[in-house]
């Protein structure tokens, strides 16, 4: 339909001439000249005004969004919303204006209006599933983890089913299972669903193995996994094969300590580790109620921009209470040491965590905190002969954790040994019959 009439004459010549002319023009020009053009074509240059919108909306000379990036993103996706439905490129333009635009609704706390974009973006994508008959519905992940951010993990629980279900047939060849996976564990998790969590908890570890045994994967990635299906075991009460679970992390951690990898390089086992590092303390962490909630299971890459900022910026205050609780520990442990010891290895995890994803020299900046907390851990084992030891095997299963990341398998094995020590598993195989029930992964 032809809006010529509607628009000023002058105008149309000159945002041609704009398009037309030789020489750069800036983001802001072209924007401009569009939203003329796309009064009168508006087949030829809506598309052409949504993309225009969203790269004015962030500058990336300087590294900065637009000061009315989200009104350029709102705009983008009105743009894209009235492009024909027949025209074939309007889904793809659509979901990605969809997305920038919940970015910056997410980013500025807006985040029930955030939400639902999630859901119009998984809405396109069903749509263009049901063309192309691929079950991988595109938006999935992301509804689930913004559904798991709100603390609805029945549903977040659901769609990562649906999702998972879709990548197996493809196996890991499919890039993101193994992450899916984590997603997905720890949205049944935290639904109350444990034989489904334990169960797919089974699919990773198996999945881990064979690629590790088959050179594909980092002997690492390996032993997270177990030692993330050991402490979702314990927590459902299933001591048995649990221990039976860290006899084989115990196992595969000698040879990697004898041998290093049988992979040259691995350029995502530090990440792995990082989003499975809050699984071994997940008892440590407790959250004020109605505030959003990191989406346990994924990497800081998928949080929402507000979750993510509140996230690490709780390790100053966390810091702060630390140092004060110190304080009172030292005069009085009986009342606080234990307390202490908790909020410290949440201290560390959060601070693992942060500075895994800032840099690929994490190891230096959070190792004074994984042996302080061993240091602690040590005093609480001491303090309390009963409940500490079981404490201090966890704080330095995190340092084993801690060491297997940073490629010092030596160290880590040393303090994996000891962790069992403390658990009373040193000799666990010993004179013991191995069955279905006991066998890792059985």
């Amino acid at each position: 339909m032809n809006h010529s009439g509607n628009v000023d004459q002058d105008d149309i010549v000159r945002a041609r001439n704009v398009l037309l002319a030789s020489g750069r023009r800036t983001p802001r020009e072209e924007v401009d000249a569009y939203r003329v053009l796309a009064q009168v074509s508006p087949a030829a240059y809506l598309p052409r005004l949504a993309k225009a919108l969203q790269r004015l909306s962030y500058d990336t000379g300087s590294g900065r969004p637009h000061d009315a990036c989200l009104a350029l993103r709102e705009e983008a996706v009105a743009a894209a919303r009235a492009i024909d439905p027949a025209e074939p490129a309007r889904a793809d333009l659509l979901y990605d204006a969809l997305d920038s635009c919940q970015r910056e609704l997410y980013a500025q706390g807006r985040r029930t209006e955030g939400l639902a974009m999630r859901a119009e973006m998984l809405a396109v994508g069903r749509a263009q599933a049901d063309l192309t008959r691929d079950p991988r519905v595109r938006g999935l992940r992301d509804w689930a983890a913004g559904l798991s951010e709100e603390g609805r993990f029945a549903e977040a629980a659901d769609a990562l089913t649906e999702w998972v279900g879709a990548l197996l047939p493809h196996g890991p060849n499919s890039g993101s299972l193994a992450w899916s996976l984590l997603e997905w564990i720890a949205a049944l998790d935290a639904a109350g669903r444990p034989v489904e969590a334990l169960a797919a908890f089974e699919i990773l570890v198996d999945m881990e193995a064979a690629e590790a045994a088959n050179d594909r994967g980092p002997m690492a990635c390996h032993f997270y996994s177990l030692l993330g299906y050991a402490h979702m075991l314990d927590t459902y009460g299933r001591d048995e094969q649990a221990t039976a679970v860290r006899q084989a992390a115990l196992a595969l951690l000698t040879e990697l300590a004898a041998t290093g990898e049988r992979r040259s390089s691995s350029s995502y086992q530090a990440t792995y580790w990082a989003v499975l590092l809050p699984f071994y303390g997940a008892d440590t962490e407790r959250q004020a109620s109605g505030e959003p909630r990191f989406p346990s299971g994924s990497t800081p890459m998928v949080w929402t921009p507000d979750v993510k900022q509140r996230y690490f910026d709780s390790r100053i205050t966390l810091r702060e209470e630390v140092d004060s609780l110190a304080l009172r520990a030292a005069e009085d442990p009986d009342q606080h040491l234990a307390e202490l010891v908790r909020l410290h290895r949440v201290l560390t995890v959060r601070s693992a965590v942060y500075w895994e994803q800032c840099t690929h020299l994490f190891a230096e900046r959070v190792r004074p905190l994984f042996n302080e907390g061993v240091s602690l851990a040590r005093q609480l084992s001491r303090q309390d002969p009963a409940d500490g030891p079981r404490t201090l095997a966890k704080v330095l299963i995190d340092r084993s954790t801690f060491h297997t990341a940073a490629r010092e398998f030596g160290p880590a094995l040393d303090d994996f040994r000891q962790a069992l020590s403390h658990l009373g598993e040193a000799d666990w195989y010993n004179g013991r019959e191995v069955t279905p029930q006991t066998r890792p992964g059985g």
